[in-house]
């Protein structure tokens, strides 16, 4: 095998845009096709690798086994009817989805929200962000399979305190999955005192058993060896990249747009950014971990001061052509589980302004992936997987 082009620029991370002319043709250079079928690929996703060996030398991405052609079918869809589709972008934190969506929406229509509905979107928010959480540690420990017996204890224990949480949207929407509860001025549900108790009793029992997950993942020799030093990403290169959320905080990048750009309750409820260093696949499973009892604290905060009052601003939706916005254009952003996503909306398209003329996702999972090219050379193939559950990617948002 002869050496590698040189790289046009100075960076020290590999260069994504490698030759395969440079490697002699009868060298032993394999491509092989990583996913779509591959569970850890999510079913819809592929890395084309050029291995040496074990090593990879080249990773190249391809999104497209999910296209749902989402932004151009919302140019047909009126903004009544939207919300629902969104749900199925980040499909492990829905509801963030929604509030994205309909916050670019009230910019646009220029309407405020209620207290009690902007201190009830950022609770969903916290209690999502830890659900969200709970599946990217489980479902990286069967990614890593063998080394942990499996993966599959951790992986059951996550889901076990998961299923609280899935508990608690299903007795305020009705759904454990889809809910279709944010709108345009505020929430279509309300919670109660009762519901409130039961928040309270499941945040105690998952504070409690967070020791459990500790022991069998940041604080398992085994875990830290498969883990510690891989898929090393700059934190110069993230931003670059535009990543954002747990994958930019691991690099030691402290930017959270819940303080730093402040939506929902988030001005009044102050929250402890989580940043770790070294950008490996270590630090991003630690800022999640962590960022799960900061969840659990902002949670027990937000119950505790929610205001009383009204959970919507707009007037009540009769017909799925009633919300009309004329002309204007809005960008609304506020962070997910997976970083930042933003909506880019231009009004004044369909038939009488009730459906948009342009609308634009800004999806974190997407921004996420693209350092693919750049964390997997140099790692060997068992590494790949461990590097792309680092991420927790969600291909709904990806290939929308």
């Amino acid at each position: 095998m002869t050496s590698m082009q040189t790289p046009t620029h100075t960076l020290k991370w590999p260069n994504p845009h490698l030759d395969m002319a440079a490697f002699e043709a009868e060298g032993e250079l394999m491509l092989l096709h990583l996913g779509p079928q591959h569970p850890s690929t999510h079913g819809v996703f592929r890395i084309d690798l050029y291995l040496d060996g074990e090593v990879i030398v080249k990773a190249v991405p391809f999104a497209g086994y999910l296209h749902r052609g989402v932004e151009k079918l919302m140019e047909r869809l009126t903004y009544v009817q939207q919300t629902p589709i969104v749900d199925k972008h980040d499909y492990v934190a829905p509801m963030t989805s929604e509030q994205a969506l309909n916050v670019a929406f009230e910019k646009l229509l220029g309407v405020e929200v209620p207290r009690r509905a902007r201190w009830l979107r950022s609770l969903f928010a916290e209690l999502q962000r830890i659900a969200s959480h709970l599946l990217a540690l489980g479902t990286l420990s069967i990614d890593l399979g063998g080394a942990l017996g499996g993966g599959s204890t951790l992986f059951i224990h996550c889901f076990r305190e998961r299923e609280l949480i899935m508990d608690l949207f299903e007795e305020v929407t009705g759904a454990r999955f889809h809910y279709n509860t944010h709108t345009i001025g505020g929430n279509r549900h309300d919670v109660t005192p009762e519901w409130a108790a039961h928040v309270r009793s499941a945040m105690k029992t998952i504070l409690a058993r967070l020791p459990e997950y500790d022991s069998m993942s940041i604080d398992n020799s085994i875990f830290i060896e498969r883990t510690r030093g891989v898929g090393v990403l700059d934190g110069r290169l993230a931003l670059e990249l535009g990543v954002t959320g747990p994958n930019l905080r691991a690099c030691g990048v402290d930017h959270d747009l819940r303080r730093d750009a402040p939506f929902h309750a988030y001005d009044e409820v102050p929250v402890n950014v989580i940043v770790e260093q070294g950008g490996d696949s270590l630090a991003r499973v630690l800022v999640r971990v962590r960022e799960v009892r900061e969840s659990i604290r902002l949670v027990e905060v937000l119950l505790e001061g929610l205001p009383e009052g009204p959970i919507c601003s707009y007037r009540p939706i009769k017909l799925v052509g009633q919300v009309k916005i004329a002309s204007g254009q809005a960008y609304a952003a506020i962070e997910t589980p997976r970083g930042e996503l933003g909506t880019f909306v231009i009004a004044g398209g369909g038939e009488g302004n009730a459906s948009p003329y342009r609308l634009k996702f800004r999806p974190p999972s997407l921004h996420s992936l693209s350092a693919l090219p750049y964390l997997l050379p140099g790692a060997t193939l068992s590494d790949a997987v461990t590097i792309l559950g680092s991420l927790d990617p969600i291909m709904g948002e990806v290939d929308r």
